[in-house]
Order: structure tokens, then C-alpha cells, then sequence
């Protein structure tokens, strides 16, 4: 744990070399990253951190945002800059932060991102409907099965498609994270202003985007706006066989491009 910000935020912190820090999924925390942290660490120091409120990390009832946390974090271990890696969520959080803190950001890798501002297309809103439907928004069991049925699953394989260990672990972060996006909304969350989606020619460091090839429509276009904006973007081939949560369903192919794509940021 760390102190940061007037909260205490959990983390992991393994290897040495140049620093890279992993921003997991709003479904999950930062167990998500548990095949990328031992293969990044041969070369790397790697931070696995847990955003405010999610995981091990706490959630005091004060206005934050988590762009400050995550360079909080950086002061807080003693790092000047890092390469960031998000996934999700988590890819949002990672860009607010390169857009607002460009100097303490190396390179920037996006694995399945959101960007703030986006908005969802009336096709993933009808996805939803179709896949999922109604839930109580109490009902957390219900809640992550209908999010991991869509975000996990994805729209165009059957539960069965996928390997059950994973989805039931899935279940478990998704399950926690639901509780935490309840709390969350009794929080004033800052995000920068003008938003991300408006901005992303602003992201000048090296940049990595894909998505998993299985995942909604909506996260491979945003990979290809990435791509097609930033002015040193890469957008790397959509990850086969894999939805949302790809770095922990295809954890080869992706360690294998994060670490050129990291290799090659750092010349």
C-alpha cells in the first residue's frame, strides 16, 4: 500500500530497468495483469497499480481524479517517467494522464482502450440489449454475469467458446469492481476538460493501440481513431481469439508486443 493523495492505493512492484506502469479494466483490478508482470519484469521495473476504489486500493469520499493518482504514484516510488499500459478503462486513465502530464509519460500501449469523452454507438447500446437486457442495479452476481457475458464473451462467441477458469475469475474482479463503481458515483471523479476524444493529436510520445479481435466494434474503431491521430501511433493487428479482457485471455502474443513495442519506444 501507498499513501497518495490523502488515500492509500494497493500495488505491485517487481523488476528492474525502465519503469512501466499497468492500468487495469473498469471490471477489473490488478490481479488482470498477472501473466504480463513476470514477463515485462526481465526487462523492466513494473508497477501493477489499483485505481482509487477498485481492489486493494481505498475510496475516501472526496473529490480526485485518477490521472493525479497515477502521477501521484509515479512521485510517490520515485519515478520521473514511465511507459503506461492500460487496458480499458484503464487506457483512458492512461491517456488523461499523457495528455495532462506528457512529461512523465514514455510511451503510451492501449490494449482494448476506452477514451474519455467517447460515446457509445447505438449498435453497442442494441448489443447490449440483444445480449444481456434489464439488470437490477443492485444485483452485483447478475451484474458481472451480464458484463462478463458481454465485455468477456463478446458479441459474437458463446459462452462455451471461451475457457471457464477465466470467466469465472472475470466474474470475481467483475463482481468487486461493480460494487466499486457504485461508490464511486457518491464521488466527484475530475476528468481533464476538453475531453480525451477531442485531443489525442496532443499525444505526442510513441503509442501502441489494439484491441482483441472478439471485443465490440466500438473498441477496434477507437484503436483505428488512435492510430489514425496520434502523431507516433502504431496500430498493431487485433489480437485473434480475444475479447475485452485480452491481455489475460491471449497473455503470449501480447507480452510478445509490448515488449518490442516497449524495446522500440526506448531507443
Amino acid at each position: 500500500m501507498i499513501e497518495v493523495n490523502g488515500t492509500r492505493l494497493g500495488y505491485d512492484d517487481t523488476g528492474k530497468g525502465s519503469p512501466v506502469l499497468l492500468l487495469h479494466a473498469g471490471i477489473a483490478d490488478r490481479r488482470m495483469w498477472r501473466e504480463q508482470v513476470p514477463a515485462l519484469a526481465t526487462r523492466h521495473r513494473v508497477i501493477a497499480l489499483d485505481l482509487r476504489g477498485y481492489g486493494e486500493s481505498e475510496l475516501p469520499p472526496t473529490p480526485f481524479a485518477h490521472h493525479t493518482d497515477v502521477v501521484g504514484v509515479l512521485d510517490a516510488l520515485g519515478v520521473e517517467r514511465a511507459a503506461l499500459v492500460g487496458c480499458s478503462f484503464g487506457g483512458a486513465v492512461a491517456i488523461d494522464t499523457a495528455l495532462t502530464h506528457p512529461d512523465r509519460v514514455s510511451a503510451l500501449a492501449l490494449l482494448g482502450t476506452a477514451v474519455t469523452g467517447h460515446e457509445w454507438s447505438d449498435d453497442t447500446n442494441d448489443l447490449w440489449d440483444s445480449l444481456v437486457g434489464e439488470i437490477e442495479p443492485d444485483d452485483d452476481a447478475a451484474g458481472a454475469a451480464a458484463e462478463v457475458r458481454f465485455w468477456v464473451v463478446g458479441p459474437h462467441r458463446r459462452p462455451e467458446d471461451v475457457d471457464p477458469a477465466l470467466l469465472r475469475f472475470a466474474h470475481e474482479m467483475d463482481e468487486r469492481a461493480l460494487a466499486t463503481e457504485r461508490a464511486l458515483s457518491a464521488v466527484d471523479v475530475a476528468v481533464p476538460e476538453p475531453p480525451a476524444i477531442g485531443r489525442l493529436h496532443e499525444l505526442r510520445m510513441p503509442v501502441l493501440a489494439t484491441a482483441g479481435a472478439a471485443d465490440l466494434p466500438d473498441i477496434g474503431r477507437l484503436a483505428d481513431l488512435i492510430a489514425a491521430t496520434a502523431p507516433d501511433a502504431t496500430r498493431l493487428a487485433d489480437v485473434p481469439d480475444a475479447a475485452h479482457l485480452l491481455p489475460l485471455e491471449r497473455p503470449a502474443p501480447v507480452n510478445a508486443a509490448l515488449l518490442d513495442f516497449l524495446a522500440e519506444a526506448g531507443r
